[in-house]
Formats: structure tokens, sequence, C-alpha cells
């Protein structure tokens, strides 16, 4: 499976609304003439642009678009405008509805985004599709900066071929943006240079597996339902990430959100994960890099010493997630990591 010319992408908004506000008008504008130098067409889900308040309200109506992109046979992709932080609301009006799933089975096609979306990538993946973890709309492809990030693009690229992706550490990191208004177009992010490559932590500095998972703090709140009550109990009632979970063998990605949270919440965050088994049942797990490299060396310390007790390969450091640039990975799929190399092949 492979995008071409003239393929259509269709934008979604599955979490937050955003998008449809007027003061994200010209990172749409943007994101468009970015789309279009892909040779890509582009159109957006019908509620895609009704504004936060309608989308908040309204998870049905990002569930029947949701299920709609899958439907149509002109859609080829389905690009995530943004994350948030209640996409879980939208499981149900899926997962219960039998035409849903099986329109949704019966019509794979590149389902990519990040961070809340983490649980739109779980559920895909329990339908058995593969999907594809790291870029947004708004954040990726609608960069202010004249063109988009090089790294990033690159990874976009990527969903242009059949072939196995190679990535190696990128050589800058940028700062994520304090200001998102249309006076910063054009304006370059703040960037240093890459000092540590992936970083290996312990195990074996080569492994393989299917990769799953996403943003760490999504799926511990998905567990646990600190954010909202009613998240576990639909993880619970869907098996999205439960002990029933399929995790034998395979690697889990985890990286963190744009909140920065405290080094002791990770480790919590992380025992409320290992609460469902998961770290003896995996291979290996895959960090991203923190956004702007806060809590760089206390979040390795952390790592480092809850992992110590499990006999699991790990691997710190990488560009994916909520930290710039991104690498796209397809969740699904046998995933070779080779510390020695410094590469993360994605077999397909």
């Amino acid at each position: 499976m492979k995008l071409k010319a003239n393929d259509l992408i269709r934008i979604i908004s599955l979490s937050a609304g955003i998008l449809g506000e007027d003061f994200c008008q010209h990172q749409l504008e943007l994101g468009l003439k970015r789309i279009d130098e892909y040779k890509l067409q582009c159109d957006f889900s019908k509620h895609a642009l009704d504004g936060m308040e309608y989308i908040e309200k309204h998870p049905e109506a990002r569930a029947k678009d949701l299920v709609e992109a899958f439907q149509n046979p002109n859609v080829k992709a389905i690009l995530c405008a943004l994350g948030g932080n209640d996409t879980f609301k939208t499981v149900p009006y899926i997962l219960d509805d039998p035409e849903a799933v099986k329109i949704i089975k019966n019509n794979p096609k590149f389902f990519i985004g990040y961070s809340d979306t983490t649980i739109n990538h779980l559920m895909l993946n329990k339908l058995g599709l593969k999907t594809y973890y790291g870029l947004a709309f708004l954040t990726c492809i609608a960069e202010l900066y004249k063109d988009m990030l090089s790294y990033t693009s690159d990874s976009f690229w990527n969903l242009f071929t059949d072939k196995n992706w190679i990535y190696k550490p990128a050589s800058k990191w940028y700062f994520e943006r304090t200001d998102f208004s249309a006076k910063q177009l054009n304006s370059p992010r703040k960037s240093l240079d890459e000092k540590y490559g992936y970083i290996h932590i312990q195990g074996k500095k080569k492994f393989q597996g299917k990769l799953i998972g996403g943003c760490l703090e999504s799926i511990a709140e998905l567990i646990s339902g600190n954010r909202y009550p009613e998240e576990a109990i639909i993880n619970q009632k869907y098996d999205l990430f439960t002990k029933n979970t399929d995790f034998d063998g395979k690697i889990l990605l985890l990286e963190t959100s744009e909140e920065k949270l405290k080094p002791e919440v990770i480790e919590q965050y992380l025992e409320i994960i290992a609460s469902i088994g998961v770290f003896k049942r995996v291979t290996g797990v895959i960090i991203g890099k923190p956004q702007d490299e806060v809590y760089f060396n206390e979040y390795m310390q952390v790592y480092s010493s809850f992992f110590s007790k499990y006999d699991i390969s790990v691997v710190y450091n990488i560009n994916v997630g909520h930290a710039y640039p991104k690498m796209l990975l397809e969740l699904g799929s046998e995933t070779i990591i080779d510390v020695e190399k410094q590469t993360i092949e994605v077999i397909r």
C-alpha cells in the first residue's frame, strides 16, 4: 500500500476541534498548500471544521466522520488535524456498530495521527489494521516556517513507497513554538544540534517485533481513568489496552506529551502501564525524545531505574511523538531497532 499523485487525503478532527476556529485559518491555508505540493488532493470530513465547541459536544459526529472516511473509496489516507484529550468517547459509536466495524475492516487505508489519537490507533489495530503514528496536519504539514521541517517531510514522503522505511536520528531537533499566530508565518523554529542519537538503556542493541503503543500519558490515562473515569470503563469493555491485548513479542512505543510531566509522574504512569503485565510480555520498548528536551536526563534516569527489573530491550531518544522533528512509524508492522547502526527499519 502506498500513496500516489492525485490520491485523496481527508483531514479529520477526532479530538480537539481547533482546526475549525478562525485563529487557525492561516495554518489551514498553509497546510492545504503543502498537501498540494505533495501532489495530493485534499478534503475535510463533514465536521472537521465545525469548531471546538461542536467537536467536544459531539463525539458521535466524530465517529461518523471516521467511518465515512473509511467507507469512501476515493479517500486513500485519513490525516488527523490534531490531538486533544477525549477521542476515547468516539470508540463506542464505532465498536458497538457491527456495520461500522465491517466497513473499517473491509477498507484498510492510511490512518495518520499521534498524541490523543493513540486511542484511535489502538481501536483500529484491534480491528486488524496497520496504522501510522507520528504526524498531524496542524503540527507537521502546517508548519509555520517557509517549508516543513525536512525530517518530518521526508517521513511523510515514505507513504509514497512500498519499500522498507529506514530512519536515522535527526541531525537537529527543534523547540516547540510558543506563538502560532499569523505573524509567525515564515519564522524559523529555534533548533539545536542532536547530541545523543538513539540511546541504549538496557537489553539487546538489536531487536525487532511488531509495533504497538503511542503516547505514554494517553495509554496510562486510558488504563487508569485518571483524567476521565469513564475512559477506563471504555478501555475495559473494548479491550483497547488491557491484559487481554496481544503484547507477546511486540515492541512498545512510548512517547511523552507537551505537558512535560514531572519525572515522578512519568514513573507513576509507567507503573500504571505495568499493572496490566505489558512489560513482562513485550520484547522491547522504544521511547521518544521529550519535547524541548525538558527533563531529558531525569526521564532517562526514571527509565533506567524502572525498566531494570524487566528482561527487555529499551532504547530512548527516538524522533517520534511530541518532539520535533517527527518520524512516521507503522503500528502493527515488524520494526527493527539497531542501536549500533543507529537505525530504525520499518518492514513493509
